[in-house]
């Protein structure tokens, strides 16, 4: 699907410059930068989709815990278990972009 629409858009854009300017030189380099801006636009999408993630479940963990906490008496986990998921977060994080790369 994502292909499909990216054909789309690249060929629709190459056909308005060529028939904006007549010039095969300037709808190649029209198009190659309107595809890295396509790919730009897709790969901060993808950072922003993992960014907010971790955001929504680091907010559910912190309400479980808060109310665990609340109904056991129990103190809330120490500095280094909030590292340890924190880079365990990060980790799973940077396994997603690299999953994407080429």
């Amino acid at each position: 699907m994502f292909c499909r629409v990216l054909e789309l858009v690249l060929c629709s854009t190459a056909l308005t410059v060529y028939f904006a300017s007549h010039s095969i030189g300037t709808v190649v380099v029209t198009t190659l930068a309107c595809s890295l801006l396509l790919q730009l636009a897709y790969f901060g999408s993808v950072l922003f989709l993992i960014w907010r993630s971790g955001y929504v479940s680091r907010a559910g963990q912190r309400a479980e815990h808060f109310g665990s906490c609340k109904d056991l008496g129990s103190q809330p986990p120490d500095h280094d278990e909030v590292t340890s998921e924190s880079a365990d977060l990060l980790q799973n994080q940077m396994l997603a972009i690299s999953l994407l790369l080429p």
